[in-house]
């Protein structure tokens, strides 16, 4: 996708922060780019990383979640707050890297299962068959056959049928008691040396389609391969998405050790700079992975981060309050607008809501006169204001289920709001 496209994409969901998407989306052509290079031009060139700073609710996070589904790359986002210094208790950072690589490596397996899926569907089609042909429970009438059965399973008619089936049976990964940065897989470190063991489940024919679909893409695939692959994937075209990193701007404590702030910058530094990290996939590079990272910044500044952290992240964006207009837009051209949202679940218990433009336009002006009278929490304020307007509507539901009608207008909006000056939505907030 060219960089318009992306920020097109994006707009689609993300109301305004152009310049934040020109960013992002830059830094992801940039990235096919290299790709077209000459491997000895590609080693030279590294990304560009990204710090997004702005208020919360405009959209920092939801450009991340956006992006995770547009790029057909790793994509991972994790929050600064959970990992700690090393040597202390909780997740290391190079544990962000291992996730990445495992997000790689269902990304490929996922492509490869495509590539067989028809041939597994089949070679599960037949054991199914064969299991229902010689199962007591099915009450089959005399004359009927193997591929009879087949073809009835195939077009879904003995989808409840409830058979018995031997599913392998994976022994669970055993979590270490440091926060969960590492997990013991017995299957894994004894591989072949153990017996395969499995275990009788009962299960509909649908979902013994599944398993055994699933079982026979596992031997039609390369593992070897697919892990390969997604190393290569992981280091030339991951995006690590590190939100929160202003919680971790600042100096060390005076009180004791801080070991979720400077420590965690200065662990964060050699990944960013570019290291070995190893995984039990395999060694995976850092220098080419694009970080983007981003934070409100409210308490601390950009420039409280360590100086060296700072010139790994040559990109500055910063994102802007949202305005009254914004929320307007917010509430009617997203494909995902809560308004939408809020007809839809409604429109169950067969309420027609619908909003008109001037009550559009009064909740916009009370969303932003709140945030102006209270914290700022950028769009997300308008989710405790929606909840407020339509609680009577959700509450006073026909038991019949007789259809209703509701219009949210300007004087529906005033109405739930008389006291302009202290419009009390504590109870939305957490």
């Amino acid at each position: 996708m060219t960089p318009k496209e992306i920020v097109k994409e994006l707009d689609r969901y993300i109301v305004g922060q152009t310049e934040a998407k020109k960013a992002v989306a830059i830094a992801l052509r940039n990235r096919y780019r290299r790709s077209k290079l000459s491997q000895q031009d590609r080693e030279e060139i590294t990304p560009k990383n990204i710090i997004m700073k702005g208020p919360t609710g405009v959209g920092k996070t939801e450009i991340a979640r956006r992006l995770a589904k547009l790029v057909k790359a790793p994509f991972l986002k994790v929050e600064a707050t959970k990992y700690t210094e090393v040597g202390y208790v909780g997740r290391d950072v190079e544990s962000m890297i291992r996730d990445l690589v495992e997000v790689a490596i269902r990304l490929v397996k996922d492509e490869r299962y495509n590539d067989v899926r028809e041939r597994a569907y089949n070679i599960a089609l037949d054991r199914v068959a064969d299991i229902v042909s010689k199962s007591g429970t099915a009450n089959l009438p005399e004359g009927v056959t193997k591929q009879m059965i087949r073809d009835e399973i195939a077009k879904g008619n003995l989808d409840q049928l409830v058979v018995e089936v031997s599913v392998k049976d994976t022994p669970k990964p055993i979590e270490l008691p440091n926060g969960g940065s590492a997990e013991i897989n017995l299957g894994s470190i004894f591989g072949d040396m153990l017996p395969k063991r499995t275990k009788k489940r009962m299960v509909t024919v649908l979902e013994a389609l599944s398993l055994f679909s699933s079982e026979e893409s596992e031997k039609l695939i390369d593992l070897d391969s697919v892990e390969s692959e997604a190393l290569k994937r992981a280091e030339n075209d991951g995006v690590i998405f590190i939100d929160e990193v202003d919680k971790i701007a600042g100096g060390t404590s005076r009180s004791g050790p801080d070991v979720s702030r400077e420590g965690v910058q200065r662990d964060i530094l050699p990944i960013v700079e570019g290291c070995t990290v190893s995984t039990k996939y395999g060694n995976i590079k850092t220098d080419y992975i694009l970080f983007i990272a981003s934070g409100a910044f409210h308490v601390s500044k950009v420039t409280d981060l360590i100086p060296e952290l700072q010139g790994r992240f040559p990109v500055l964006v910063e994102l802007n309050s949202l305005s009254a207009d914004d929320f307007v837009k917010i509430l009617i051209e997203p494909e995902n607008a809560i308004t939408t949202q809020y007809s839809k679940l409604l429109a169950v218990d067969n309420i027609d809501l619908q909003f008109t433009k001037d009550g559009i336009k009064e909740i916009a002006n009370v969303a932003y006169e709140q945030n102006n009278v209270l914290e700022d929490l950028g769009a997300r304020r308008l989710q405790g204001i929606l909840e407020h307007i339509v609680e009577d509507v959700s509450y006073d539901v026909d038991e019949e289920g007789k259809a209703k009608k509701v219009v949210i207008d300007k004087k529906y909006v005033e109405k739930h709001f008389q006291n302009y000056g202290s419009r009390n939505l504590k109870k939305y907030i957490i």
